[in-house]
């Protein structure tokens, strides 16, 4: 059973590496996917509860945010960089909506990532501001192996049809293609279907990156693997932690990449972050 816990922040516009600053509103994410490289915020949580079965709630995230806008530079905001601000409790909460709000009404520009439709939720407040992109993570279209990786989380299709709405309604729209996962989601075959169902939104821009086997990552991973595939655990393992082969994978995953987008008409519009 999953653990929902209420505390309060003391700062939640936060410095990033990713953009001038992140907005976080929860802690944990029970969208428990297998390949998130966010899970190493356990150690800051004081949970026992497995990454993905427990989530804490910034309830005063909005108002902490609006005594910090006040005092900051504008800058760029990504939301949410170690969770999904879209996660199954902020339908009760709103507080990334809340806090979206604020950052764009205050000259903040905001880049947002999230696996859960329920962004379409938010669609109103995104409307006619030009500062604000809305990004959707899809690591594959193949939702038998989706229902696996990302349990929780909105169905692929589900996602392209958010973002297919959003455009529809002038908002800037983006893809995060990945963490494609070694010898499962990253075939021709899997790319291709892939390139294909994002081929005809109106997308800014497709970015893409491999699995990343940041600590903690590998243990989930090699779990779901032995799991569901285990003929895979090892040359995954190769892949991942052999200096040659690894080299040796990502150059032949960037070639196939590059040329399974350009085929469907992505030329210019990829950014490959292997």
């Amino acid at each position: 059973m999953a653990i929902l816990r209420e505390t309060a922040a003391k700062s939640i516009l936060g410095k990033s590496g990713i953009a001038d600053y992140c907005v976080n509103c929860y802690t944990g994410c029970l969208h428990n996917c297998v390949y998130c490289y966010a899970r190493f915020m356990k150690r800051f949580s004081g949970h026992d509860e497995p990454w993905g079965q427990f989530v804490d709630v910034k309830v005063n995230a909005p108002e902490i945010l609006l005594k910090e806008v006040k005092r900051k530079a504008p800058g760029h905001v990504f939301m949410s960089s170690v969770c999904d601000g879209w996660q199954p409790a902020e339908e009760k909460y709103q507080l990334s909506r809340r806090c979206l709000r604020l950052l764009l009404e205050t000259g903040f520009d905001v880049g947002i990532l999230t696996k859960s439709s329920l962004i379409a939720r938010d669609m109103d407040i995104m409307h006619g501001h030009s500062n604000v992109q809305l990004g959707m993570t899809i690591s594959t279209v193949d939702e038998s192996i989706r229902r696996k990786i990302e349990p929780a989380a909105s169905s692929s299709a589900e996602r392209l049809e958010t973002l297919r709405k959003a455009a529809a309604a002038g908002i800037r729209t983006y893809v995060f293609l990945g963490p494609l996962m070694p010898f499962l989601t990253d075939s021709d075959e899997q790319l291709d279907r892939l390139f294909a169902a994002i081929s005809t939104l109106p997308l800014e821009s497709a970015l893409v990156d491999k699995l990343n086997a940041r600590p903690g990552v590998w243990n989930a991973v090699a779990q779901y693997l032995r799991r569901h595939h285990p003929e895979l655990l090892e040359p995954a393992r190769r892949v991942l932690f052999n200096a040659d082969d690894a080299e040796e994978y990502r150059a032949d995953l960037r070639s196939r990449i590059s040329r399974i987008a350009d085929a469907h008409g992505f030329k210019g519009k990829l950014q490959s972050i292997l």
